[in-house]
């Protein structure tokens, strides 16, 4: 039989909603200060599991602290905006959560709320404070991980309220346009074009436009829509000279490879800059790239004939 202190049994206890067992456990032990798996309280347990009454029970009754760390330096208030669990999300902001706490790489709890179709609880942080604005270590602020999501109401929201949030590179200089159209999100980049002003074939470090990005993930209906609503360029080459043709070949996307040729009239013998290759020399090589007819993504720092 488990010991009344055994921190398996305890975070079991509260993964499960068990709070009067919980309470049983915690009186027999005399303390709640047990660490669980990478440094986890409690808390960050209740929080995570959205156990709104365990939360209030181990704040209330034992003083834990709302602002404990872990070791990724995730608070409760991460863990409970980055799940969707609201109740838990306003509890602790009533209880004075920092609300834009920083974890490891600087992710605020705003932006582990837009990792996830949470419009309720991005809500509730911001209008606690919570700041739109702020980047993480690779540059992306809140609006930049939504537009990866694709949820159309959020990126309206969060223009509403902050309407300069699409203004927004990451340290590779890439967009929330950029990072809609290589995850196929049709009705973000659809806001996107009404409502932001990116300049059309706008480029990241390495050249690229949201069209070769739709275009490589086999996103034809948002490559569409790019080259109507926003003129995208389908001959652009990236920084090394490669169009969208050979980015389209070297992932295997089938029918972008027909979109641009039987469509659109792209040569399919089209070189790609200073190397001479054609898309079926891309498409010949022996690679680590993603499976043929995949939709992962290219690594924008990884470009054909690289």
């Amino acid at each position: 039989m488990a010991s009344p202190a055994d921190p398996r049994r305890l975070y079991r206890l509260v993964q499960d909603g068990r709070l009067c067992a919980l309470r049983g456990e915690l009186r027999a032990a005399g303390h709640a200060g047990c660490a669980g798996p990478a440094g986890d309280t409690l808390l960050h347990c209740a929080a995570r599991h959205g156990r709104r009454d365990v939360l209030a029970y181990l704040v209330e009754a034992w003083d834990l602290d709302i602002e404990a760390a872990n070791r990724d330096y995730k608070r409760p208030l991460h863990e409970a905006a980055s799940m969707g669990h609201r109740d838990c999300v306003r509890y602790l902001l009533d209880q004075g959560a920092a609300v834009d706490c920083l974890k490891k790489g600087d992710w605020t709890p705003l932006m582990m709320a837009c990792t996830r179709r949470n419009l309720e609880v991005i809500q509730d942080l911001v209008e606690q404070g919570a700041n739109p604005l702020l980047k993480n270590k690779d540059g992306w602020n809140s609006f930049h991980i939504a537009s990866r999501e694709g949820d159309p109401l959020i990126l309206q929201y969060l223009l509403a309220v902050c309407p300069s949030a699409w203004r927004t590179e990451s340290k590779i200089g890439r967009t929330p346009l950029h990072t809609a159209a290589m995850h196929g999100c049709l009705e973000a980049v659809e806001v996107l074009l009404q409502r932001c002003q990116y300049e059309p074939d706008c480029r990241d470090r390495c050249g690229l436009t949201p069209f070769m990005d739709a275009i490589q993930c086999g996103h034809t209906d948002v490559a569409r829509l790019l080259l109507e609503k926003h003129k995208a360029c389908v001959s652009a080459e990236d920084s090394l000279g490669a169009q969208a043709i050979h980015r389209a070949a070297v992932t295997g996307q089938d029918e972008a490879i027909r979109f641009l040729v039987s469509e659109l009239g792209v040569d399919v013998d089209a070189r790609a800059g200073s190397t001479h290759l054609t898309a079926l020399h891309f498409a010949a090589k022996p690679c680590t790239w993603p499976a043929r007819g995949s939709t992962r993504p290219v690594s924008s720092s990884s470009a054909p004939g690289s």
